[in-house]
C-alpha cells in the first residue's frame, strides 16, 4: 500500500462520514429538535442577572 491508497481510502472515509452527517442533519426525525433549538436565543430569561454590589 503507497501513500496514494492511504490517502484515497482517508478522503472515501471522510466523504462517508459527511453524506451520513447531512443525512442524520436533514433526516424528518430530527426535524422538531432543530426547530427548537433554532428558537433559543430568543427565549426569555426566567431569572433576572445578580447584581454585582462589591464592583471597585
Amino acid at each position: 500500500m503507497d501513500i496514494g491508497m492511504v490517502r484515497g481510502i482517508g478522503t472515501a472515509l471522510v466523504m462517508l462520514s459527511f453524506v451520513c452527517v447531512t443525512l442524520w442533519a436533514y433526516s424528518g426525525k430530527r426535524h422538531q429538535a432543530f426547530s427548537e433549538a433554532a428558537l433559543l436565543p430568543f427565549a426569555d430569561e426566567t431569572k433576572p442577572a445578580a447584581s454585582r454590589s462589591n464592583t471597585p
